[in-house]
């Protein structure tokens, strides 16, 4: 019963903390006003995309607990998750692409972290984390398109 409770915290952590940040920091008309990249995506992917990465990125964070709490994977999770929570507020409540650019890019070098410490001992867990690899390189090159068009 343990394990289960255990991973209901951490989908509560992961998904309530991203949707908690979600909505105390839309994109707002600060954001609509910004010239964007040719392949930003529309605004209706970033929820169900976000949904699911969130999911995944409980799970493997989860997993990667249960294994080993104090480990390096773990803290490499905790970092990507810290910098992903963080990212939000940066760009869209500060209105720093800039800094946010670098916030995004810090993530993703705690991601392939987590992917490359998890990898010999949790393939699924690393493996978990792929898409959100995928996803926040796609990200950032979005955001470094908005930084250099404004």
């Amino acid at each position: 019963m343990t394990r289960w409770i255990s991973l209901a915290a951490f989908l509560l952590l992961v998904m309530g903390g991203g949707a908690l940040i979600g909505s105390l920091t839309p994109p707002g008309a600060w954001y609509a006003g910004l010239a964007k990249p040719p392949y930003n995506p529309p605004s209706w992917v970033f929820g169900p995309v976000w949904t699911a990465l969130y999911a995944l990125i409980a799970v493997a964070g989860w997993r990667t607990f249960r294994r080993a709490p104090a480990g390096k994977a773990m803290a490499a999770w905790w970092t990507q998750m810290a910098l992903n929570f963080v990212w939000s507020p940066v760009f869209f409540l500060a209105h720093l692409p800039g800094l946010a650019l670098a916030v995004i890019l810090a993530m993703l070098a705690a991601i392939l972290a987590f992917i490359a410490l998890a990898w010999p001992r949790d393939r699924l867990s690393a493996l978990l984390f792929l898409p959100y690899a995928a996803w926040v390189a796609f990200a950032a090159a979005v955001n470094a398109g908005v930084w250099w068009l404004n």
